[in-house]
């Protein structure tokens, strides 16, 4: 059997085509992903799927699909952002398909009916993966966008939260992540020349920007857009930092825009380090399992700062799956959905 996974996000989406043995082992994984700004770009959904899953669009015997897409502006509603991603995608194709809500798989029909349930619940997708590693541990996914703090016991998450809305209230996702996240959220001052200076509450510089800056990241990693449309060179980056203190690199001193980067990669972590511990202290919890585009720059530092053991899912996945893993764990709930009971003519 081979499993199409689709990860549907609001910047990227990522795939994963798993292919299982007849006694439901898995023989292989392929995964892709594609930056897919669905504010701007919805209408291409479809192709871009379609070119993503190449020659295995035709060999497939189901599709599973999980999402955040449907809070991107393109939409007046959640609601109706997730129906106009399941229409998408069941356009391209009549074979099974399932989608990724807060209890596990759901039909179309059932979709029709609940479509909120369906609503940012890829992390449920990866739950299963971090358990495996670790059945009471907290997984801590780390995108290019946002970071999921999920609570795991028993090899069942327990979050407290199921919505976003929810989950922000908890700990349990914090809106920031590798590439994306603009400089101004993150800081509104930065220590520069013994003094404090505030910042320009612009769109100058991304998180990418400090990462480049400061060597975590290659440039072929900077995978989304740049702020001001030029390019992803290290140089580039520290014109775009020095602009958040409304400034250019004939004022700052090289070392004085890698400080800056220091200065807002140390807040990125603090942010994520509150609300692993929230959710930790919450769930009597002490080991945390790593994935995502983040996992050792921001999920491990983050957990090695509170001094938790932490485990990559890189011992399970490779680093690329790892980067993919919603999309992997939404091809594996599939394929487990189509052996259970659950399975009907209605999917």
């Amino acid at each position: 059997m081979k499993i199409a996974g689709l990860d549907i996000g609001g910047a990227t989406t990522d795939l994963a085509v798993v292919e299982f043995s007849a006694s439901a082992d898995i023989k292989n994984v392929r995964v892709d992903n594609e930056y897919l700004p669905i504010w701007m770009e919805k209408e291409n959904l479809g192709n871009v799927i379609k070119n993503m899953l190449g020659s295995d669009f035709h060999d497939l015997d189901a599709i599973g699909v999980s999402m955040t897409a449907e809070l991107a502006d393109a939409y007046a509603t959640k609601k109706e952002g997730v129906l106009d991603i399941v229409k998408r995608i069941r356009e391209l194709t009549s074979i099974p398909m399932g989608f990724v809500g807060q209890n596990g798989i759901m039909g179309h029909h059932e979709v029709l009916e609940k479509p909120l349930d369906v609503a940012a619940a890829n992390w449920i997708a990866t739950v299963p993966l971090a358990a495996m590693i670790s059945p009471d541990c907290i997984l801590i996914d780390t995108g290019s966008t946002t970071t999921d703090i999920i609570p795991i016991r028993d090899g069942q998450e327990c979050a407290q939260g199921r919505s976003d809305l929810e989950r922000l209230a908890t700990g349990e996702l914090v809106y920031t992540g590798l590439l994306r996240t603009n400089v101004a959220t993150l800081v509104d001052r930065m220590p520069l020349r013994d003094i404090w200076v505030r910042v320009a509450s612009e769109l100058f510089a991304i998180t990418a920007d400090i990462h480049i800056i400061l060597g975590n990241i290659e440039e072929r990693e900077y995978s989304c857009p740049t702020p001001d449309g030029s390019g992803e060179s290290r140089t580039e980056c520290m014109q775009r930092m020095a602009r958040v203190v409304c400034s250019d690199l004939d004022v700052l001193a090289e070392e004085e825009v890698e400080g800056l980067a220091s200065y807002v990669y140390q807040k990125q972590l603090e942010r994520i380090t509150e609300a692993l511990l929230e959710v930790a202290e919450s769930n009597d919890l002490e080991e945390v399992v790593v994935t995502g585009l983040g996992m050792d720059l921001v999920g491990r530092e983050a957990a090695n700062l509170l001094g938790l053991k932490v485990t990559g899912m890189n011992e399970l996945l490779t680093r690329e799956e790892c980067i993919s893993a919603p999309a992997v764990g939404t091809a594996l709930l599939m394929e487990e959905f189509l052996r259970s009971k659950s399975f009907n003519e209605n999917i």
